[in-house]
């Protein structure tokens, strides 16, 4: 037996420390993270009198009807409940622990970080292969899930504007909205179907991505191979989306139905009986707002839309400030308290090591 010592937790975090010394940040790096922040600044600068606003009325909380506002935590709920499916029909795995975990935790850091996607993306992904999810095929299945989403949301448009144009007079900005949001499903899915179907535009995008990020990161190693790695995801896209792709067609739709579902729930606790073909409107409308990468999950920006979205729905503006609270709570501050939670228990029961890696093949459902 050897008297030479173990390395310690502290050794190896002292040698981490040196290294990163050593080899401190770029200037481009902090520039752009400066940047980013500033961004996120100024955007919560921006509506911070909405954040204030909505955040006031936390009392008035005690006076939502408990049944609708217990509806709306439900609705809520089964939204995440399709979204655990989809990402398990999507991953092709019969796992439930790790899809859950470990999409609360990414969930939760996409919330807390600005332009947190990409890192809650990150995170998620690490987490699957610590349970011993096979590389490839999680790749593609959490990019064919993130495009599920976005199509599903731009397509919510798509169905109340044969309502709205044929209904009760409607606010011309609502109106304009969901125009603009059915033009922009029809590019979607025409984008869509061309990369999906072909190979020369996704070549042509990779090739050229690849030659200005090597024009512009001159001093770092060229990138290679960008068009092959693009044609490789998109293909696992395509196994993943093949002879299941009805079951992901109703989890999606499920998932968004749900959700809207809470946000109209939440409006029917505070007395108000809106149209709901109007408050699809502006759902649709605030998911696309809120996926602009300014704050954390959107913060103040989907209060901000939302808020004055439900007074052109001819809400009552103390009612659609009461109802925004409302469904954040459900949508945004509980799923958060969720991800140190899930994260806690994902390292707790793989303390041990990853689980020896899963095959795509062996794991199908």
């Amino acid at each position: 037996m050897s008297d030479r010592p173990e390395p310690t937790n502290q050794g190896s975090l002292a040698a981490r420390i040196d290294s990163q010394k050593a080899h401190p940040l770029a200037w481009q790096t902090v520039v752009k993270r400066a940047v980013v922040v500033a961004v996120a600044g100024i955007s919560i600068y921006l509506v911070f009198p909405t954040i204030t606003e909505v955040f006031a009325s936390w009392p008035r909380l005690s006076t939502l009807d408990p049944w609708w506002f217990t509806l709306a935590v439900a609705a809520e709920v089964a939204h995440f409940t399709c979204t655990f499916a989809l990402q398990r029909l999507a991953l092709r795995t019969r796992a439930w622990f790790p899809v859950i975990t470990s999409q609360l935790a990414g969930n939760a850091i996409t919330l807390i970080v600005p332009g947190g996607a990409a890192v809650g993306a990150a995170v998620q992904f690490r987490m699957l292969a610590v349970s011993g999810r096979d590389t490839s095929s999680t790749v593609g299945g959490l990019a064919a899930y993130s495009l599920l989403g976005v199509g599903g949301l731009l397509a919510l448009p798509v169905f109340a504007l044969p309502v709205i144009l044929v209904g009760a007079p409607t606010n011309r900005g609502l109106v304009n909205a969901a125009i603009l949001g059915a033009v922009g499903f029809v590019v979607f899915a025409a984008l869509g179907a061309v990369v999906l179907a072909y190979d020369a535009p996704l070549r042509w995008v990779g090739r050229t991505v690849q030659r200005l990020r090597n024009s512009v990161l001159r001093k770092r190693p060229p990138m290679t191979g960008l068009d092959d790695s693009l044609l490789a995801q998109r293909n696992e896209i395509r196994k993943v989306l093949g002879s299941q792709w009805w079951q992901a067609l109703l989890l999606s739709a499920g998932r968004l139905a749900f959700d809207y579902l809470c946000l109209l729930f939440a409006l029917r606790a505070t007395g108000a009986r809106p149209r709901p073909s109007l408050i699809l409107v502006a759902y649709a409308v605030a998911g696309v707002v809120g996926m602009i990468p300014a704050t954390p999950g959107g913060l103040g920006l989907v209060e901000a839309s939302l808020t004055g979205l439900l007074v052109l729905a001819d809400v009552n503006s103390s009612q659609a400030v009461l109802a925004t609270l409302t469904y954040r709570l459900a949508s945004y501050w509980l799923p958060l308290l969720a991800g140190p939670v899930a994260y806690g228990l994902i390292r707790l029961r793989y303390r041990t090591g990853p689980s020896p890696p899963q095959t795509a093949g062996a794991d199908v459902a």
